[in-house]
């Protein structure tokens, strides 16, 4: 049997099959060995892919797989053993590097589900990133608007321009339809519609203040959105529109009222708000947003703080016109008082001056009558006419001491004096007058009562005097005592309390009378000037009522304090007084008494220079009458060209109304005389000021302008040898004034 080793024909359609098959693997080769490309193209541009060796191994496999189909096509051919062999190791490279790549897979699928996992993680973020900037900028935004509408609202402190500005800004700012303010009435039960973005002038549209939504609104700080048919909102209107806007209201607290009465505001202490309402534009989709009512919340925060601002200005400037009217009326009030009291000053220098004039003719030439022969009945009219003029001197000078205390004028004149001494005086002149009511004195000075004080001696004495004159004077019978101690702290005294130190004590004096008496309840009325007592009154004794009332404000001026007290009428009173005064340094031996002074003037020159005729001629009859030969000149030039070295005294009036500016130029008069006189100094005569003025600055210019003396009208005729012989003796003269 023969064996046919012929292979059959293949029918046209596998050989097409084959021509397919060796196309497509032509291709696929081509496009295997195009993939290795792109890979190597993107591993050298990556440099973060963290896998390049699985990527090389994806290569291989590629090419492996490219190779394969390549070597593939020389199978639909007749084919030698090499091209098989080449065939099968190519498959089997093929087959190692394909299930490698499947095993690294399995290791690296997860690494790459974790990048994508992170890759959706950094999404999200940077997702919350851009929604946490946009709320950034909004806030930004919203600061914006607050600071801009901070600097328009807090740009005035009157509150209404603060009020309506915060409307229109906020109406521009969000676009608003319409915004409205509703105030507290006064009586704080209602709220008031006060101010409107799109009204000028709103109608006073009133609402309770217990509604529900003005209640929910004032609950809370933040915004509340309400309904658009409230009372409070229904402010637009509605005819044509399809649909209102959103409405939110906010409180806005007003300032405390309890210190500040604001116009129309509540007076009332407690908590109070304003009520803000704002509306979106009608037909449309707008919405509140969280930011918006953010900015609401705090405009409405500034503006309270701009409105209790506004309120403290309000009342601030109130307080100051009202201040300064005040301050103006006081102003007044004070050039007022200035002028009533130059006034008053001019006219008490003016009637001192004047009344001391005649009151020095009158006390002058009663004393130069006095020393001739008088018959006894003449002689008790002399004695009453001098008496009568001491009296009216006296009460010149309380007027004047009263008128000096009144305006602060008056000051101490502190020095040394035995304060013994001073009590003895004032018994040695009372006692006379007790002598003739038949009233005893007695006089109890406590042994540990210094003997020499400092202090103002005239000013004590006339407070002693006063009292234990009064003392004489509204007593009828009995006794009265005088008693000096060192006053030590006790309840006595009301509201008076002492500290004693070692430069200083406290002096006490109680007078002590058996007389009449005082109704308790008039005692407060003695110490009030130009007035006295029923019980005073009604007695035959006299007096201006100024007496107690001097003493009072002498006491005050040393520091001290003055009372009295009675049991009542007819049980006797008791005065007490205290006062302040210096311990002095010096001994306590009395001072040798001074040599004997001059009686006999005869032959002494004195000139006398005084515009008045009737002075100068008192003047000159005391002088004559003690033996001194005198010159009288009636004016300065005269003076000047009389005075000469043979003069050893000249008295000037420096008052003399007939020199023009004389309250300078007359003082300049002694200041010519000393030029006139500056060779022969020693032959000088001594100057003395003879005026009716009682004030300091007297007495401070005449020692300034070098006069020697002072001399206070009116004079006596025992004044006046005592003045001369003190004048001779000393050779200066200044009495306390």
């Amino acid at each position: 049997m023969e064996v046919c080793n012929c292979i059959e024909p293949q029918w046209p359609a596998d050989e097409l099959l084959m021509k397919y098959q060796y196309i497509s693997d032509f291709f696929i080769a081509v496009a295997y060995f195009s993939i290795p490309l792109e890979l190597i193209y993107f591993v050298k541009k990556s440099a973060v892919f963290p896998y390049r060796w699985v990527l090389v191994q994806f290569g291989a496999f590629i090419v492996l797989c490219g190779a394969t189909h390549l070597i593939n096509l020389w199978t639909f051919t007749t084919h030698s053993r090499t091209v098989a062999l080449v065939m099968t190791t190519a498959k089997v490279l093929t087959a190692v590097v394909s299930c490698a790549t499947a095993l690294m897979l399995v290791h690296i699928i997860p690494d790459l589900l974790s990048v994508k996992t992170r890759e959706l993680f950094l999404k999200n973020k940077a997702a919350e990133l851009d929604r946490e900037m946009g709320l950034i900028r909004t806030q930004e935004e919203t600061g914006r608007h607050v600071r801009m509408l901070t600097h328009e609202i807090r740009s005035t402190l009157d509150r209404h321009t603060i009020l309506k500005t915060t409307l229109v800004e906020l109406g521009r700012t969000l676009a608003l339809e319409e915004c409205a303010l509703w105030m507290p009435t006064r009586t704080g039960l209602e709220l008031q519609l006060s101010y409107t973005l799109r009204q000028q002038h709103p109608v006073e549209y009133t609402v309770p203040i217990q509604l529900p939504v003005i209640s929910q609104v004032f609950a809370t700080s933040r915004a509340v959105k309400i309904s658009p048919n409230s009372p409070v909102a229904r402010l637009r209107p509605v005819s044509g529109k399809y649909m209102l806007g959103e409405v939110v209201a906010v409180r806005v607290p007003l300032l405390h009222l309890s210190n500040f009465q604001i116009n129309d505001w509540p007076e009332l202490s407690t908590k109070r708000y304003a009520l803000m309402v704002l509306m979106l534009p009608s037909d449309s989709a707008r919405q509140w947003h969280v930011h918006e009512l953010e900015l609401v919340e705090v405009v409405a925060d500034q503006v309270a703080v701009a409105l209790s601002h506004a309120a403290i200005l309000e009342e601030s400037m109130r307080a100051r016109d009202l201040l300064m009217e005040q301050n103006v009326a006081l102003d007044l009030a004070r050039r007022e008082a200035e002028t009533a009291i130059r006034a008053r000053n001019d006219f008490l220098a003016v009637m001192n001056h004047e009344m001391r004039t005649p009151m020095h003719a009158i006390i002058a030439l009663s004393s130069l009558l006095q020393e001739t022969e008088l018959t006894p009945e003449q002689r008790l009219m002399v004695e009453t006419i001098l008496k009568s003029s001491n009296l009216l001197a006296t009460l010149m000078n309380d007027v004047l001491d009263l008128s000096r205390l009144e305006d602060g004028s008056l000051q101490l004149d502190l020095g040394t004096f035995n304060l013994h001494t001073l009590f003895r005086e004032v018994l040695n002149l009372i006692k006379p007058i007790a002598v003739v009511k038949k009233l005893p004195i007695t006089l109890n000075l406590a042994p540990d009562l210094p003997e020499f004080v400092v202090g103002d001696e005239k000013r004590l004495m006339q407070i002693i005097l006063n009292i234990v004159g009064n003392a004489v004077k509204f007593s009828k019978q009995g006794s009265i005592s005088v008693t000096a101690l060192v006053y030590k702290s006790d309840t006595r005294a009301p509201d008076f309390f002492v500290v004693p130190t070692g430069s200083h004590f406290y002096l006490r004096v109680k007078v002590k009378d058996l007389g009449a008496g005082i109704n308790p309840q008039e005692i407060p009325k003695l110490f009030t000037k130009f007035a006295q007592t029923q019980s005073l009154a009604t007695r035959s004794s006299g007096g201006s009522g100024l007496g107690l009332a001097i003493s009072k404000r002498f006491v005050n001026l040393m520091e001290g304090n003055i009372w009295i007290e009675s049991d009542g009428l007819g049980k006797g009173c008791t005065a007490i007084f205290d006062v302040k005064l210096g311990i002095s340094n010096e001994s306590s031996v009395p001072k040798a008494p001074a040599s004997p002074r001059h009686a006999n003037f005869d032959g002494l020159k004195v000139l006398v220079m005084d515009e008045n005729g009737v002075s100068r001629m008192v003047t000159k009859g005391l002088l004559v009458h003690l033996g001194c030969e005198v010159t009288t000149a009636s004016t300065s030039e005269e003076c000047l060209r009389v005075v000469s070295h043979e003069h050893k005294v000249v008295f000037m009036d420096v008052c003399m109304p007939g020199v023009e500016n004389y309250r300078i130029e007359n003082y300049q008069i002694a200041l010519r005389i000393h030029e006139k006189f500056t060779k022969q100094r020693h032959q000088r005569p001594l100057l003395v000021a003879l005026t009716g003025n009682t004030d300091k600055s007297t007495k401070e210019k005449c020692m300034s302008f070098g006069l020697d003396g002072v001399l206070l009208k009116p004079v006596s005729l025992d004044n006046m040898r005592n003045v001369l012989s003190d004048l001779l003796e000393h050779r200066v003269l200044y009495e306390a004034m």
